[in-house]
């Protein structure tokens, strides 16, 4: 198949069901189809080859007909060798064409759905209608704050991808399982809860990479009207990722999921917002009359009005936002050294790092910032078109440093995999025929 019908084709449907592979170069589509038959129906293979060379750049992908197909194959196969005197290769599911990441084992939106559920439903009964599919984690409902009754949602999350996938593909449809990173696509009209027909005061904000409540409250309270802002979280005091803003006006809120629905923030991050219920009726011709006149009226502010978070003057919110203040260039909650320089570039590496971003790629001003504090950084690579780069030290301990402190952590709200570059009991030897 040629590489651009690849791309432009099926390769998103249904979401999740992509594989990505780092392999070695010798590994070709047979060795890779005699593996990876065995866990579904492969609707595609695509071994990435150079296009001068036609050799294989030591990256795949895998389509399977099902996710659930897909995560199983990613589960079994990480790590694992294909074929004698070849490195263990890296599996992991494929970034879709709206997404910057590939996404591991560990991704907790791979492993947690969101569901509607009866208002009658209990956790215990969550948890029993879904441990068919696999070993649950938690399962939590969303409960109305000011009276603890179920709004008739919650999330159920499971130990592994795979039993997420077979849960949304075989429940019970009239459960209304949906994908938690579902939310701008979905339709909730099966409940009078969420609804994306309805114009509310409430939004719901969804956030794929980690984020503080500040850091949202911060953005929507641009658009002046704010009364209410809260992060959501589970029973273990956990973030679910998600925000509810509520304003005090129809106007402000309808401004707010016109101009920051899809917004990147923090960069790379695309932002979901939704309405919904704020608990005031307007079922009536005069209260859908109403809603319609301010979305109009709304809307036709956001078309031909400012753009970004430069708000204009207007009747409905009364006053014009507070100008945005300057970011810092690095932010994280990591206690970072003081900046020192880089060596020269020419000087002898005694230590490669491997770094992995989630969900992009941090710029390299950004990595050169915050690398540097360690001491001896040389050079910072990126792989061009992958979420991976690699540090260069000239000495070990800045490199040891490094990893300790930022593996795991978020830089500018992504995620980073902090790791050596060269197995230790191979570092000699390369360290001889290189240099």
């Amino acid at each position: 198949m040629d590489e651009s019908n690849r791309v432009s084709s099926h390769l998103d449907e249904p979401a999740n069901s992509r594989l990505f592979l780092v392999t070695s170069k010798t590994i070709t589509e047979e060795i890779i189809r005699e593996h990876f038959a065995a866990f579904g129906e492969i609707q595609d293979i695509w071994v990435v080859k150079d296009k001068q060379t036609k050799e294989s750049k030591g990256v795949s992908f895998v389509k399977f007909a099902k996710s659930s197909q897909a995560c199983t194959a990613m589960e079994e196969m990480h790590g694992r060798c294909l074929a004698e005197g070849a490195k263990p290769i890296k599996v992991f599911i494929a970034q879709s064409r709206s997404s910057g990441s590939h996404r591991d084992v560990e991704d907790e939106e791979l492993t947690r759905i969101f569901v509607m559920i009866p208002r009658s439903f209990s956790e215990e009964d969550l948890k029993e209608t879904f441990k068919v599919y696999g070993d649950i984690e938690y399962a939590i409902i969303i409960r109305n704050k000011t009276t603890g009754e179920s709004k008739g949602l919650g999330y159920v999350r499971f130990h592994k991808p795979s039993q997420a996938a077979k849960a949304i593909e075989n429940c019970d449809k009239s459960k209304s399982v949906l994908s938690v990173s579902s939310h701008e696509s979905s339709s909730y009209a099966s409940g009078d809860t969420w609804s994306s027909d309805v114009i509310t005061r409430c939004l719901l904000v969804s956030s794929r990479v980690a984020v503080t409540q500040e850091q949202i409250c911060g953005l929507f309270d641009l658009i002046p009207g704010i009364d209410f802002c809260e992060m959501q979280r589970d029973q273990y005091g956990f973030s679910k990722g998600q925000v509810v803003v509520r304003y005090n006006n129809l106007g402000s809120a309808v401004y707010a999921k016109e101009k920051l629905n899809g917004f990147k923030y923090p960069p790379g991050n695309r932002l979901s917002v939704t309405y919904i219920n704020d608990g005031e009726d307007r079922t009536s011709p005069m209260g859908k009359m109403a809603m319609q006149l301010v979305a109009a009226q709304m809307m036709s502010m956001v078309w031909n009005g400012p753009s970004g978070a430069q708000l204009m003057k207007t009747s409905t919110v009364g006053y014009t936002a507070a100008p945005v203040p300057q970011k810092a260039r690095v932010q994280t909650d990591v206690a970072l050294p003081p900046l020192k320089k880089l060596v020269a570039s020419d000087s002898m590496v005694k230590e490669r790092l491997f770094v992995i971003f989630n969900p992009s790629p941090l710029p390299v001003d950004v990595l050169e910032d915050v690398f540097c504090r360690f001491g001896s950084l040389m050079e910072v690579y990126l792989v061009p078109g992958r979420n991976v780069g690699y540090i260069k030290y000239a000495d070990r301990k800045p490199a040891y440093d490094a990893i300790a402190l930022l593996h795991g952590k978020v830089i500018n709200g992504i995620k980073m995999k902090v790791m050596l570059a060269d197995p230790p009991k191979e570092e000699s030897h390369k360290r001889q025929r290189t240099y």
